[in-house]
């Protein structure tokens, strides 16, 4: 599969969305439908906004490596790092040019990737704006940052312990332990942390060293992306945002 290909076949539509929460649907039970739906289509959405086709990438986040798969069919040469070895092993040994490292101190040179991507990591570190800016100072300039994350006020804010979260992540943990026998994979305030839309949104936009290139609700068709403009609103609906960043 060609860039050029993802590029054209990309849409932003309702039957697009359908795909993804279908597959969201099934992210415990069959997580290669899931991750791989997911990482194809990142691969689409992160080209509106720049060529992937000898692109020098970095994954911040990168997992066991269906992003990885994704993006060098589209091109990119691709590295992750990752603080995970259990996450790096997830399909077998970790894959090559694959970095185990923390997301807020980079084991990267200053502006020496053309992408930096990062998909639903966020929410898992304890400073997210602080991971957020090592991925800018890693990007060169004229280069693009992609980041997406779960809000905790959204429907899936605490993630296998939802909707119980709406009445506290320690008491949703609580809850899932009880129920299942066993603690949640996301545990609230060591691997789980509260972010807000609204903070996404104001780090992007004072930012001085990138321009917020554009904001959406990473899963819902584009005639929905005004619910960004709607304090409260948007915490609850938004689910996952997506914050692309060209930097200065």
């Amino acid at each position: 599969m060609t860039n050029a290909t993802v590029r054209r076949g990309w849409r932003a539509d309702l039957g697009r969305s359908m795909r993804l929460f279908r597959a969201f649907g099934v992210e415990q039970t069959d997580p290669d439908r899931f991750y791989e739906t997911l990482a194809e289509d990142s691969v689409g959405q992160l080209s509106e906004y720049v060529g992937l086709d000898g692109a020098l990438m970095l994954d911040v986040g990168g997992g066991p490596g269906y992003f990885g798969d994704a993006f060098r069919r589209a091109g990119a040469t691709y590295f992750a790092v990752d603080s995970d070895l259990g996450e790096l092993s997830g399909r077998g040994a970790p894959a090559p040019r694959t970095v185990l490292g923390s997301g807020m101190a980079l084991p990267v040179a200053n502006e020496s990737v053309d992408v930096c991507f990062s998909s639903n990591v966020l929410e898992h570190v304890p400073d997210p704006w602080l991971m957020a800016g090592e991925m800018v100072r890693v990007t060169r300039p004229g280069g693009t940052v992609f980041l997406s994350y779960t809000g905790w006020w959204g429907p899936h804010g605490g993630h296998e312990t939802a909707p119980w979260h709406y009445l506290g992540g320690h008491r949703a943990a609580v809850r899932y332990q009880r129920r299942t026998g066993r603690p949640p994979k996301n545990r609230f305030g060591e691997s789980l942390f509260p972010i807000t839309v609204a903070s996404g949104l104001r780090w992007a936009r004072t930012r001085p060293d990138v321009d917020l290139i554009a904001a959406a609700p990473r899963y819902h068709p584009r005639w929905a992306y005004g619910v960004l403009a709607v304090p409260g609103l948007r915490e609850v609906v938004t689910w996952n945002l997506v914050l692309v960043l060209r930097r200065r």
